[in-house]
């Protein structure tokens, strides 16, 4: 399991306060040097001994005595109970991408053109997911449809992807419909999910497919990822599927990408036809249903958000208790510490 560190800190600080006993020891060890050199000064004759002893440990002789404070260090720090926070997958969420395939995703002002930028950010976004986050795939222009039901076969998203082909209108509302439907196909009773296609009313064909970890006891996290360059001309209105999706208690997190300058040659028209990007109506249904409005102009900028997105509801932070290490750390050094204290001077610290 991949696990980033994020930060770090102690559940029983207080027992710190002994690491005041390992200083105390530090203090009177050197305080003792100190002495010991200066009595060899007052009533050793130094001549004599250089001759008798030319030979003396020198630094070697406070290497046990750091190791052995370090470890007693270190076992206090156990005693405090460390902790870390790590990044760890979400193993049971499910998100739907649903990706606007009317022809104004042919423009290019995006480079190469819009639905070529868009394939590549999500299939980055994708290839970045855990593996068994279950993700489905919506593509709607005047028809909404379940290309891909939610699956932790990603290798299955990615080939959708690169199969998409455009259509006439936008059906925004439509997508969140079939989004909707795809994430009621997640059975959170078992590790099975509904596969088939599905078009805004939701049939399906009734088979299944494993979808990991799934527990009875609480509800499947949840996101829809909806990107579109528009706004809604076909369909269902916007405000009543956000509405759905509120009810539903699934956030829809939106991405208005494009450029006020994106324009398309339709057959038959002399002239290009603009096809600006919307926004409006994109944040509008954010902001219904609880999610976060992006804008991207680039498919680098696009790229960003789906990360954005997905370390918000592709991972999550757990607390680990790391005693062990610190443990392990601590008999390492008193091992040391033991090894040379009889290499060098045949006794034990």
């Amino acid at each position: 399991m991949n696990t980033t560190l994020l930060a770090f800190g102690f559940n029983a600080p207080g027992r710190l306060w002994l690491l005041v006993g390992v200083a105390a020891l530090a203090v009177s060890y050197v305080v003792l040097q100190m002495r010991r050199r200066s009595y060899a000064v007052r009533f050793t004759n130094l001549s004599l001994l250089d001759s008798v002893a030319p030979k003396r440990p020198g630094w070697r002789r406070h290497v046990p005595a750091a190791l052995m404070l370090l470890g007693l260090a270190g076992l206090v720090g156990a005693l405090a109970q460390p902790v870390e926070n790590t990044r760890v997958p979400r193993e049971r969420a499910t998100i739907i991408i649903a990706i606007d395939t009317s022809l104004s995703m042919q423009a290019t002002d995006v480079a190469p053109n819009r639905i070529e930028a868009a394939q590549a950010a999500a299939t980055s976004f994708i290839e970045a997911l855990p593996d068994k986050i279950n993700v489905g795939l919506v593509t709607f222009n005047g028809v909404a449809k379940i290309s891909v039901p939610p699956t932790q076969n990603h290798d299955q998203l990615i080939a959708a992807i690169e199969q998409i082909r455009l259509g006439e209108r936008t059906a925004i509302g439509e997508a969140i419909f079939a989004s909707l439907d795809a994430i009621e196909s997640v059975n959170p009773d078992s590790t099975t999910v509904t596969d088939g296609t599905t078009t805004g009313d939701g049939t399906t064909d009734g088979s299944t497919t494993d979808s990991g970890d799934a527990g009875a006891d609480d509800p499947v996290p949840a996101r829809i990822v909806v990107m579109s360059d528009g706004s809604t001309t076909y369909g269902r209105p916007d405000a009543e599927a956000a509405a759905a999706a509120e009810r539903a208690g699934v956030p829809v997190s939106t991405i208005a990408f494009g450029t006020p300058e994106g324009t398309i040659q339709i057959e038959g028209e002399a002239a290009p036809v603009s096809v600006a990007v919307d926004g409006e109506a994109l944040r509008s249904i954010a902001e219904t249903t609880g999610g976060t409005f992006f804008e991207a102009a680039t498919g680098e900028q696009l790229r960003r958000v789906y990360d954005d997105i997905g370390s918000s509801v592709g991972w999550t932070t757990e607390e680990r208790d790391i005693s062990e290490r610190f443990v392990a750390a601590s008999l390492l050094a008193l091992a040391l510490a033991a090894a040379a204290s009889q290499l060098w001077f045949s006794r034990l610290p």
